[in-house]
């Protein structure tokens, strides 16, 4: 009974155990309300690039409505272990054309900027 508890007690701590940093799903990189997609836009995957120094993200926004749709964007840079990137960007507008894509980006000048989150909202 002593044996069965000590084991119960380890497998517990094993499970506690983790690498620091914060848990980010690395595959939603992008965020949007539902009220985007039913205004038919349709985004792409972040694409992250080096401009001039820089870290550069980029996202591509589908309209395939016939009438342009006003979206808000804000784009959130975190570093390798998940932690939110200081100056916070501040939220922006762009008008997504009628049947037509554009492309919307954001800049960081930290050099610790390793992935980005961008939310999308009417």
């Amino acid at each position: 009974m002593r044996f069965m508890m000590a084991c119960a007690v380890l497998l517990c701590l094993a499970g506690c155990s983790n690498k620091s940093g914060i848990a980010l799903n690395n595959r939603q990189t992008v965020i949007m309300e539902s009220p985007v997609l039913t205004a038919g836009i349709i985004p792409g995957s972040p694409a992250l690039s080096v401009d001039q120094g820089r870290k550069k993200a980029t996202l591509s926004l589908s309209n395939n409505q016939p009438k342009p749709i006003k979206i808000n964007f804000v784009f959130y840079w975190y570093d390798k272990q998940g932690l939110d990137l200081l100056p916070f960007a501040e939220p922006r507008t762009v008008t997504v054309p009628a049947n037509a894509t554009i492309d919307i980006s954001s800049l960081n000048g930290n050099l610790d900027a390793y992935s980005v989150r961008v939310h999308l909202y009417l």
